[in-house]
């Protein structure tokens, strides 16, 4: 018995598709009580490459034809004229399907087939009677597919020979008098008819859907876009109005500790607990921009903004936060100019005053206009050390790796201008902007 066991086993291994009580109850002198294995799928059936096989389009056009010659062996006695025209247009009704099913094959092909198909269905029903049954079943496929291909006018007059085969036997003209090709063209148009809305229907689902998803997918790129505008904006808006403030605090205590006199140790305390906290917000805040301008683009404001009108207000603001001097340069010809050029230009006067607060302070400040008839150019320019002087805590070039010059140049950029920034001649540090406003000038 264990040897039985050992060669049922063996057995087993090499022949997966038995079960073991099979393979045990093959051997010589085993007599199990018979059961009842369920059955396996045999693994041709099962595989993949088979059932590709069986889907071709050239193995369904040569079973149709096969199905149409073994019919036309069998209807010999009844068909007109010879059996091996008869053969041949049962081929005719059968072989063409091959040219419609494959789905690379171009769309003149498969419409030169489609109506090759039917021309020798009529024919071999009006003609010899011999339409059979396979080349009625690839008729009504053909009309499906054309349908379902995007070719739906095609596959409506497909249909037309048969109802005017049928209406030609009713009205009883020619050799078309004859009840069975009356009955099988009614029933061929029925059954096209059918087939071919049935087509077109499926492909009017299938665009709708795809036009839907289309459709759908638009939107959310569009939603990414506007998210994308939204999120740079707010960067801006935090960077120059909110750290423009806090810079301001930290300024202020720091001011406030080293220039008031007789100034308790407990206040001193407080005031640099006060321009730390602020220093630490500023840290904080450029994490936080770096995550909101990560991907995104820069937007256009959308919303009231200030404008160069408020310039003195910014200017005396910085003069008493610092106690430098900041001046106010203004040459040209004064005009209203469009609203984004006048935010722009304040953004990034705000900017840069920030800047020289942070890098040099105590310096002294020049802002300067000159209003052009094409540009208005904004110099803004500090008398302290600038970038190769010595440490103040902060530095210029440091500031490169920040969001306060990327955000003057965004703002720039935005309105068609250009931004240059870097070391002025003499010393200190130079922020110039030119803004084209030509085009956005006021009457």
């Amino acid at each position: 018995m264990n040897k039985g066991a050992e060669l049922a086993d063996a057995l087993r291994r090499l022949l997966p598709g038995r079960t073991a009580s099979a393979a045990t109850r093959s051997l010589p002198g085993n007599r199990s009580p018979t059961t009842h294995s369920p059955t396996v799928p045999s693994p041709v059936m099962r595989s993949p490459v088979a059932l590709s096989v069986l889907r071709s389009p050239v193995v369904l056009s040569v079973g149709l034809a096969l199905l149409a010659c073994v019919e036309v062996l069998v209807r010999t006695a009844g068909l007109r004229g010879n059996l091996a025209l008869s053969v041949l247009l049962a081929l005719c009704t059968t072989l063409p399907v091959v040219f419609v099913l494959a789905p690379e094959r171009r769309a003149d092909t498969r419409n030169a087939a489609a109506i090759a198909l039917t021309t020798a269905c009529v024919l071999a029903l009006e003609s010899f009677h011999a339409l059979t049954l396979a080349g009625a079943v690839a008729q009504l496929a053909v009309v499906h597919l054309l349908g379902r291909a995007g070719a739906p006018l095609l596959s409506v007059l497909l249909v037309l020979p048969y109802v005017g085969l049928a209406l030609a036997t009713a009205a009883g003209f020619g050799h078309s008098a004859d009840s069975t090709v009356r009955i099988v063209a009614v029933l061929v148009a029925t059954l096209a008819s059918a087939a071919a809305a049935t087509g077109i229907t499926r492909h009017v689902r299938t665009a709708a859907q795809a036009h839907s998803a289309t459709e759908r997918a638009f939107a959310d790129t569009l939603l990414e876009h506007a998210a994308r505008g939204e999120r740079a904006r707010i960067a801006r808006e935090l960077h120059d109005v909110v750290a423009h403030h806090i810079s301001m605090i930290a300024v202020q205590a720091e001011t406030a500790r080293l220039t008031t006199q007789g100034l308790p140790a407990d206040g001193a305390t407080r005031l640099l607990a006060i321009g730390d906290t602020a220093r630490a917000a500023l840290t904080e805040m450029r994490r936080l921009l770096g995550v909101l301008r990560e991907d995104a683009d820069a937007g256009v404001t959308r919303r009231p903004q200030p404008g160069l009108r408020q310039l003195l207000e910014l200017i005396d603001e910085s003069r008493d936060a610092t106690g430098s001097g900041t001046r106010l340069i203004v040459s040209g010809t004064v005009a209203p100019l469009a609203p984004g050029i006048e935010v722009t230009a304040f953004r990034i006067v705000q900017e840069a005053l920030t800047n020289a607060r942070r890098h040099a302070p105590g310096a002294a400040v020049d802002v300067e206009l000159r209003y052009g008839d094409d540009d208005l150019e904004l110099r803004v320019r500090d008398n302290g050390p600038g970038p190769g002087g010595p440490p103040t805590g902060f530095s210029h070039t440091a500031d490169r790796a920040g969001h306060g010059l990327l955000g003057m140049r965004e703002r720039a950029a935005t309105v068609g201008g250009t931004l240059r920034t870097g070391p002025a001649p003499g010393g200190g540090f130079l922020v110039e902007a030119r803004l084209p406003v030509r085009a956005e000038a006021l009457a």
